[in-house]
């Protein structure tokens, strides 16, 4: 029905009652106690409405915490209106409020960052990894100019000449960001930043590494071909060089099979489409094996020993005699004639240790942190004389990473060396 008809009526019926007993007073003791009435109502009338008027006003300067009054006649209607709107009102704003949480719990995982600023970059809200990304601090910079907060003169001037077609590439804090700005709204801006450091070093660890690959197989190569180009200039080369010749190219043809046999196994390591298949590795044989390759190696020019004191343990076979392997490789390959290699498996109080100790050259103490870099070589010259590829320690990191299990390194310069694969008690068998 409609809201006027709801109000006049019942306003019409009680103003020609009040008529209709006027009429009658005055009927019956005359005009003075008829308008005494008339009167009378009608400052009751009056009465009533101001103090409704004054209750209302109460209520609208306190809405929380005042109670809704009841009312009488027309009142009525407007009092009940009211409560409608405060409850829609409270639903809304209990909505709003879940709606913004889980915004801002939304905002708080984001790995980008994101920071509010007003039309004249105050800074209104932003998550913690802007926080951490650009510096701030929410608690203790809000309500600040975002451009005094973040000194970067490139960041300045993105911000001031407004071009923010293209995102903004600049280095802050020892990271690279990606700083990107988006209108929001008529008096707001958003500010996302992307860390983009850990992709650059990736790229470029993929750029070292296809120059160093290519490095690598160009020596071989050049040897090969420098080779082939005599044979085919001299047809009557004598035999003796042509054997010589020969068995150079052999040896830099297995260095250049063995460098990408490495690549690819690492490669395979790396990839998500070679899961690894746990199974009981039965660490005896295999160390074992590991031996005799060990002492074919060293050609009896130094004195390997091995020990093994610890149960078997869960794992892939061939990725761990490839990471052994290649530790064992390394300590024969760098440790001088007449040195003494130890080999051993052991159980800890919490954990399985493979060790394998030198008393070789040693490593320099800055050097060992780069050792799992893949071509990274402590001195040049002497890994060409060993004919080490420069990614055995790539791999063997790699292997104990699907693991779960890390490389310890302790080594000093020409006293020996020390590497460690320490395996969680998990992997026990």
């Amino acid at each position: 029905m409609n809201p006027q008809v709801l109000f006049w009526v019942p306003a019409a019926v009680r103003a020609f009652l009040f008529a209709v007993a006027v009429s009658a007073v005055w009927w019956a003791a005359g005009v003075d106690y008829a308008l005494l009435l008339a009167f009378a109502g009608i400052a009751a009338l009056a009465y009533t409405q101001l103090h409704y008027l004054y209750r209302l006003s109460i209520w609208l300067d306190n809405p929380d915490r005042e109670k809704l009054p009841d009312g009488w006649g027309a009142w009525t209607d407007i009092f009940a209106r009211l409560y409608r709107l405060r409850r829609d009102d409270e639903r809304n704003r209990t909505e709003l409020t879940e709606w913004l949480t889980r915004f801002r719990q939304a905002m708080h995982l984001l790995p980008d960052g994101v920071v509010i600023m007003d039309d004249v970059l105050f800074l209104e809200w932003c998550n913690p990894a802007a926080q951490e990304h650009l510096g701030l601090d929410l608690a203790r910079d809000k309500g600040m100019r975002v451009t005094n907060l973040i000194r970067n003169p490139a960041f300045i001037d993105y911000i001031i000449l407004g071009r923010y077609e293209q995102p903004l590439t600049m280095g802050l804090h020892g990271r690279k960001l990606v700083v990107h700005i988006i209108p929001f709204e008529n008096r707001r801006q958003i500010v996302v930043t992307h860390d983009a450091t850990e992709s650059e070093r990736i790229d470029m660890m993929r750029r070292d590494f296809i120059a160093n690959a290519s490095h690598e197989l160009r020596t071989p190569l050049t040897v090969i071909n420098g080779f082939l180009e005599i044979a085919l200039a001299q047809p009557d080369l004598d035999r003796q060089v042509r054997k010589s010749h020969l068995q150079l190219m052999t040896e830099q043809g297995k260095r250049m099979q063995g460098l990408i046999g490495d690549m690819l196994t690492l490669t395979r390591l790396e990839s998500l489409d070679y899961p690894m298949r746990p199974e009981r590795v039965h660490i005896r044989p295999l160390l074992e094996g590991i031996l005799e390759e060990a002492n074919a190696l060293s050609s009896g020019r130094h004195r390997i020993t091995l020990d093994i004191d610890g149960p078997d343990l869960k794992g892939s076979i061939d990725e761990l005699r490839s990471a052994f392997s290649n530790l064992v490789s390394n300590a024969v390959r760098y440790t001088p004639d007449g040195g003494v290699i130890r080999i051993k498996w052991r159980q800890g109080a919490d954990n399985l240790v493979f060790e394998v100790q030198d008393n070789g050259i040693g490593i320099a103490a800055e050097d060992i942190s780069r050792l799992t870099e893949r071509f990274y070589r402590v001195d040049k010259g002497r890994s060409r004389d060993t004919q080490g590829t420069g990614l055995g320690l790539a791999i063997v990191k790699h292997v104990l990473l699907r693991h779960s299990a890390t490389l310890v390194i302790e080594s000093a310069q020409d006293k020996g060396s020390k590497f460690m694969a320490v395996f969680s008690a998990a992997s026990m068998v």
